[in-house]
């Protein structure tokens, strides 16, 4: 994949997380943060930052409960490590920082 080529998805992914949230009705502001940064604010201060990290070619987030990678893998954006899908598990970690279940789609 060519840095324009993964830049494009995780822009696109950036795009589809923000459209997500909004829809979800979560209690956060979700706003963009420069290029490449998306900011998730909750009611008790606390955040998760999703942005892209061109160099490893993976989208990266960080929250409260810790940070996770994930690697384009052809059709999804999949952790590095436990295997699962970004907007699954960013549906975990909003849920848990907004104390309400929340589903990203």
């Amino acid at each position: 994949m060519t840095p324009s080529e993964f830049d494009s998805l995780a822009d696109a992914m950036l795009e589809r997380i923000a459209r997500a949230v909004e829809e979800s009705g979560a209690d956060c502001d979700c706003e963009p943060k420069g290029s490449g940064v998306l900011e998730l604010e909750f009611a008790d201060g606390s955040r998760i930052v999703v942005n892209r990290h061109s160099a490893a070619r993976q989208i990266w987030v960080a929250a409260r409960s810790g940070g996770y990678h994930f690697r384009w893998d052809g059709s999804d954006w999949v952790d590095t490590r436990a295997g699962g899908e970004l907007l699954a598990a960013l549906s975990k970690l909003v849920s848990e920082q907004s104390n309400r279940a929340v589903v990203l789609r």
